[in-house]
C-alpha cells in the first residue's frame, strides 16, 4: 500500500508591522534562535514528509542559508515566494507541491506548537478531511456595531479561538483556494473559511494549546520566550491542564443540553 504523503506549509511571509521592530518578525530572535526555527524544527522532526517553508522573495537566499541549512532541516524541500496576503502565500504553497494526500499549514507567528497538536492535526484531517486547531473561548465576547455599541453577547460554550496548524485533506483544500482565486475573495481570513466557503466541508475543531500563542506584539514576544523557559519543566502539565478544560467544556455542553430538554 502507497504511504500516504503529508506536508506542512509554513507561512513565514508577513511583515509583521505591529512588532515595531524594522525587521521581519519571522526573523526576530527568541531565545538565541530565529521565530520561524521554532515551527521548523517542530515539523522536522514529526511525522510530516515534507515542508514548504513560503517567505518574501528578498528572503529566500536568506531562509536558505542562514535557517534551512544551519539548523539542518532537511524535510524542507522548498522555499517559494509568498504574495501580499495571507491568502495569496498559502496559494502559492499548495501549488509548490503535488502527489500530496494532506497538508498542515501554519504560521510561524506561532512559534510555541508541539508535537502533540502536530499528530492531532495529521489524525484529525485524515478523520475529518478538514480540521482546525483551536481552545474554547475564555473570555465573554462581544458583538459591537458600526459605532462600538455591544449589541449582542454569543453563548461562550459556542466559541473556539482559532489557531494553525489547519489541515486537510490536500485535493479539498487546493480546490477551494483555486476558487477563492477565481472568484477574487479577499475576505478570507483563514483556511478554513476558504474551505467552509468554497467546499463544503465541514472543519472539525482540535483542541488545541493556550501556550499556542499568535506573536503580534512586543509583549507576546515577552510571552513566548516565558513559556520556552518553563516549558520543559511544565510541559506535561500544560498538556493535562489543557486536557482537563476540554473535558469540563464538553461536560458542561452536555448538562446544558440536558437542561435544555
Amino acid at each position: 500500500m502507497k504511504k500516504e504523503k503529508i506536508v506542512a506549509i509554513v507561512l513565514a511571509a508577513g511583515e509583521g508591522k505591529r512588532m515595531g521592530s524594522g525587521i521581519p518578525k519571522q526573523y526576530m530572535i527568541i531565545k538565541s534562535r530565529p521565530m520561524v526555527y521554532y515551527s521548523l524544527k517542530v515539523f522536522q522532526e514529526s511525522e510530516v514528509d515534507e515542508i514548504v517553508l513560503v517567505t518574501g522573495e528578498d528572503e529566500i537566499k536568506y531562509c536558505k542559508q542562514y535557517i534551512v541549512d544551519k539548523y539542518h532541516f532537511t524535510k524542507v524541500t522548498q522555499i517559494v515566494a509568498g504574495g501580499s496576503e495571507r491568502y495569496e502565500s498559502v496559494y502559492h504553497g499548495l501549488q509548490a507541491v503535488e502527489d500530496v494526500d494532506y497538508v498542515l499549514i501554519h504560521d510561524c507567528a506561532r512559534p510555541m506548537i508541539n508535537q502533540r497538536i502536530v499528530t492531532d492535526s495529521i489524525r484529525g484531517a485524515k478523520q475529518f478531511h478538514a480540521c482546525v486547531i483551536a481552545v474554547p473561548a475564555k473570555d465573554t465576547i462581544k458583538v459591537v456595531d458600526i459605532n462600538g455599541y455591544a449589541k449582542e453577547t454569543p453563548p461562550r460554550k459556542d466559541l473556539w479561538v482559532v489557531q494553525t496548524p489547519q489541515s486537510f485533506e490536500y485535493d479539498i483544500v487546493k480546490k477551494a483556494y483555486e476558487k477563492l482565486i477565481e472568484v477574487g475573495d479577499t475576505t478570507a481570513t483563514d483556511d478554513a473559511m476558504v474551505v467552509e466557503r468554497y467546499s463544503g466541508v465541514k472543519v472539525k475543531m482540535m483542541i488545541g494549546s493556550y501556550d499556542n500563542i499568535k506573536v503580534t506584539t512586543p509583549e507576546d514576544v515577552k510571552t513566548c520566550m516565558a513559556f520556552l523557559r518553563t516549558r520543559k519543566v511544565f510541559h506535561a502539565l500544560h498538556e493535562i491542564h489543557d486536557r482537563i478544560i476540554w473535558v469540563q467544556m464538553k461536560l458542561y455542553q452536555m448538562s446544558y443540553h440536558m437542561r435544555r430538554k
